[in-house]
């Protein structure tokens, strides 16, 4: 049983990581329809940021401050990685609406030009950030069955980020204006709303949320140019099984996921485990073509 409630532990974890990147993607594809092959890499930027202050706290402050460098990690991967996605969607993706083949192949193309920045400033090879000592132990339950400080760390940031999406969509006048353009972007416009300033503030959300994904994802292992690329297939399941455009459906999509990855894996091995996976999906979405939770939508297209 302990063996068991330790699997259900550990894929709830991984669902945790695929809930922060999938929450960007489930308002940039929910409300743009763009398809951003490049989100990825904002959890690399995120990763790698927290990189940066690690190395700033130890080569120019005090060592005994060096344990509060993760408190500024996080503002900082959710400012930077907002930053460049918020450059991004002015340059770039707003030229794209309506157009989601072409959205796919261009940030492609961009998710490759990313990595091969990060290839130049940081090296091919993988770097390690040291994790501060008050997220270093277990939480012992049993003597069998303890449960590392650091995942559930990032349990409680997941679920603080998904509040606070909760209230920013459902509970404050951007939020209202933002599902307004989600369901019906011609009539929001005639309305007043300014579509495109909306446009360009959720999508630098969204990748400031994948940033500190990328911030979480390094208490786990070690970084390097290729990390988006490991999760941004999940992501984009995540969202789809869940229902595009709904918080609560990407928050079940991401526990399908994760724990359902983490059983399968168990039960046979890490490949056999992802074609199962990815087989769950394509049945589920058989029967649930819009997902677990469709969003609601007042377009005339979608009637």
């Amino acid at each position: 049983m302990e063996s068991v409630l330790l699997q259900i532990f550990n894929g709830v974890s991984l669902s945790s990581i695929l809930l922060l990147t999938a929450l960007g993607l489930m308002i940039t594809f929910g409300l743009m329809k763009i398809i951003n092959m490049a989100h990825g890499e904002f959890l690399m930027i995120g990763a790698y940021t927290t990189y940066c202050v690690q190395n700033f706290f130890l080569n120019f402050l005090p060592k005994a401050a060096f344990d509060a460098y993760y408190i500024v990690a996080l503002p900082m991967s959710f400012i930077v990685s907002a930053a460049i996605g918020l450059g991004l969607e002015r340059l770039l993706i707003r030229r794209l609406y309506g157009r989601p083949m072409d959205s796919l192949l261009v940030t492609f193309g961009v998710s490759l030009i990313l990595q091969q920045l990060a290839r130049n400033l940081f090296g091919t090879a993988n770097v390690n950030v040291t994790s501060p000592s008050w997220l270093d132990g277990t939480l012992v339950i049993t003597d069998t069955l303890q449960l590392p400080v650091k995942r559930l760390f990032i349990l409680g940031m997941a679920a603080a980020v998904c509040v606070g999406m909760y209230f920013l969509l459902y509970r404050s006048n951007a939020g209202r204006k933002v599902r307004a353009v989600m369901q019906n972007r011609p009539m929001a416009a005639c309305l007043g709303i300014p579509t495109k300033t909306i446009d360009a503030a959720t999508f630098a959300i969204g990748s400031g949320i994948a940033g500190l994904a990328g911030c979480a994802l390094t208490l786990l292992g070690s970084i390097g140019p290729t990390l988006g690329a490991n999760y941004i297939v999940d992501s984009f399941m995540t969202v789809v099984v869940g229902g595009v455009g709904t918080l609560l459906g990407t928050a079940c999509g991401a526990g399908f996921m994760g724990v359902g990855n983490t059983i399968l894996e168990s039960l046979s091995d890490a490949s056999m485990g992802k074609v199962l996976v990815l087989v769950a999906v394509i049945v589920f979405l058989q029967f649930r073509p819009r997902g677990m939770f469709a969003a609601a939508t007042r377009s005339l297209e979608d009637e």
